[in-house]
């Protein structure tokens, strides 16, 4: 008994060291493959092929490497060999057309082609294989008629999604999105299997050929036979191209079908908020608070309301948040709110010290250490309104040493970044924006690159002054909502002997820069033609900078919505759409500019 164990063992032994030396094999003759070294290639995987004659993948690659050779009579008879000796592994024929097509000979490729076809109707066990050969040799119309011929063989079978993908590969999106919709008509699970795949071809552009044969062909669906899937894919559709009201009217469907999730609306919300489409994010929100049951959800959707009021400059907002808190009351279930209100107060209302002592009450209903994070973190910001750095920095620094990995320690950690690019302190700011350009959430991680990158662009050299700090002390001066100071420390920054030579001109670093944040804030004390005058003296500088598509989309928006200069819209947002053709503002360009020129928008 013992010897035989022994011989186990090392028969075990034996198996696994040749299983060993043959992966090997197969890494170096892929290796050799990939390199175009068909020689090399050729000798081994015709050893691998000889080991294991029933390993397809290595057949395919010695098949390939003697066609990439021209040895197209050798695979003839290896094939025919093969077919002499096991005719039931049908796939070969698929193999042996193909190489019949590349000496030109399609008729027997065809007869090849046709066999392999036949076979199925056999219910041969290669199905899936000979409808991926025919895939890997790109005879996409062959692998659709292969896996029909499969279902129609066993009804059970379900092969739409592999049809769906084949469809996409030749550019039939209409016979695509059919068979997507299809394979979901039979079978609710699949839906976000295709939403997945058609997301591939959907853009933000209404107007874009795949959007428009993808609406169609839910539209008719859903007219044949109702489902909420139908309402759910149009609904994700007109998010995906920011027809938010669209949408709005596919969720109400849904929840009259199922009056208990609000969920999908309240995310709608959310998502139109976000984008600053506040009339729909308004309803959205407004119909929520007619429907739901749960006060909890009421509390959510009145905040949002809130930010809508302050964003659009709602001269009621104080009375809202005053019956708000009549109606919810001033305890736990209310922080949000009263967070929202302390920062109303500070950033609205110019009252820091109200806000402070509301925030100062909020922390006493917290009933977790997120909740008093984010109380903190509004402590802080209220701090540094009032230039107390250093409180403001204490907050900040418990967050970001409570919760290092949480995304609200993240926040807190670039809050301390932040507060110190303010304080001048330039050193410090860019060690904690380090660490942050690799941070979870991707809004914090692309806030610390772009200020760090200020930073390192602009910070002095060998004690030369830059005009960093000055013009981090004009941005302090605008989150302190002291507008006319910011511009008057930009305009110092212009005119200093002291920091420059001739006064801030094109020729220093931190130019475009100070520019751009001097447009922005003439925005925001609606000075339009004197922020066109600052981001044209950027193009001025450069008209090939990075900031170049950002200044010709907000000069378009400008001329459009506030200057009701059409011409001059037109004119700024035909540079995007041909001098900046992968500006992330093309596709919303296009579309205003087309408007404007007075074309139908589908």
């Amino acid at each position: 008994m013992k010897q035989f164990f022994t011989l186990l063992l090392f028969l075990s032994t034996s198996f696994l060291a040749c299983q060993e030396i043959s992966e090997n094999e197969f890494f170096l003759a892929e290796n050799y493959f990939r390199e175009g070294e068909y020689e090399k290639a050729t000798l081994i995987y015709k050893k691998l092929y000889e080991q294991s004659p029933f390993n397809s993948s290595y057949l395919y690659r010695l098949i390939t490497c003697y066609q990439q050779t021209s040895s197209f009579e050798t695979v003839e008879n290896l094939l025919i060999q093969r077919l002499q000796k096991d005719a039931s592994q049908t796939y070969l024929h698929v193999f042996l057309g193909y190489n019949y097509s590349k000496i030109q000979k399609e008729n027997l490729a065809e007869i090849e082609y046709q066999k392999a076809l036949q076979s199925i109707e056999k219910n041969s066990p290669y199905t899936i294989t000979i409808a991926r050969a025919f895939s890997d040799y790109n005879l996409l119309d062959y692998a659709i008629l292969a896996y029909e011929k499969a279902m129609k063989v066993n009804p059970n079978a379900n092969f739409g999604f592999q049809i769906a993908q084949i469809y996409g590969e030749k550019g039939a999106y209409q016979k695509m999105f059919e068979s997507y919709i299809d394979l979901l008509d039979a079978n609710e699970r699949y839906l976000n299997l295709v939403q997945r795949s058609v997301s591939k071809y959907i853009t933000d552009d209404a107007e874009n050929e795949a959007n428009v044969l993808f609406r169609k062909t839910v539209l008719q669906k859903s007219v044949k036979n109702p489902k909420n899937e139908w309402n759910i894919l149009l609904s994700w559709l007109f998010i995906q191209q920011k027809e938010y009201e669209k949408a709005l009217v596919q969720e109400k469907a849904l929840f009259n079908r199922n009056p208990t999730d609000i969920s999908m609306i309240f995310e709608l919300g959310q998502i139109a908020f976000e984008d600053k489409n506040y009339e729909t994010a308004q309803n959205c929100f407004v119909f929520i608070i007619e429907k739901s049951s749960q006060t909890e959800e009421k509390i959510e959707a009145n905040l949002y309301l809130i930010k809508i009021a302050i964003a659009t400059k709602n001269p009621e907002t104080f009375t809202i948040f005053e019956k708000l808190f009549t109606e919810f009351g001033i305890n736990a279930a209310t922080i949000n709110l009263q967070v929202a209100y302390a920062d109303f107060l500070t950033f609205q209302k110019n009252e820091p010290e109200n806000a402070i002592a509301i925030l100062e009450k909020a922390m006493t209903f917290s009933n977790s250490k997120f909740e008093e994070a984010r109380i903190k973190l509004k402590l802080g910001d209220v701090f540094v309104f009032t230039g107390n750095f250093n409180k403001a920095l204490i907050y900040f620094s418990q967050i970001q040493t409570q919760l290092k990995n949480h995304e609200l320690g993240q926040e807190a950690q670039f809050k301390v970044a932040q507060t110190s690019y303010f304080k001048g302190d330039f050193d410090w700011a860019k060690a904690q924006l380090k660490v942050l350009k690799s941070a979870t959430s991707q809004l914090i991680a692309n806030d610390a690159v772009e200020l760090y990158l200020k930073i390192i662009d602009n910070e002095p050299v060998d004690s030369i002054p830059s005009g960093l700090k000055e013009f981090a002390k004009a941005e302090l001066l605008a989150y302190q909502n002291k507008d006319e100071e910011a511009l008057r420390e930009i305009n110092n920054l212009f005119s200093s002997k002291e920091l420059f030579v001739n006064g801030l001109t094109p020729g220093e670093v931190i130019y475009d820069d100070v520019l751009f944040f001097q447009a922005k804030l003439f925005i925001k004390l609606e000075k339009y033609e004197d922020a066109i005058v600052s981001l044209s003296k950027i193009i001025a500088a450069d008209n090939q900078g990075i900031l170049t598509d950002d200044v010709y989309y907000i000069m378009a928006e400008m001329y459009n919505n506030n200057l009701k200069n059409l011409e001059k819209a037109k004119e700024y947002y035909q540079k995007i759409i041909f001098e900046q053709p992968s500006s992330i503002y093309l596709v919303d360009a296009r579309n205003k500019f087309r408007k404007l020129r007075g074309e139908i928008i589908n």
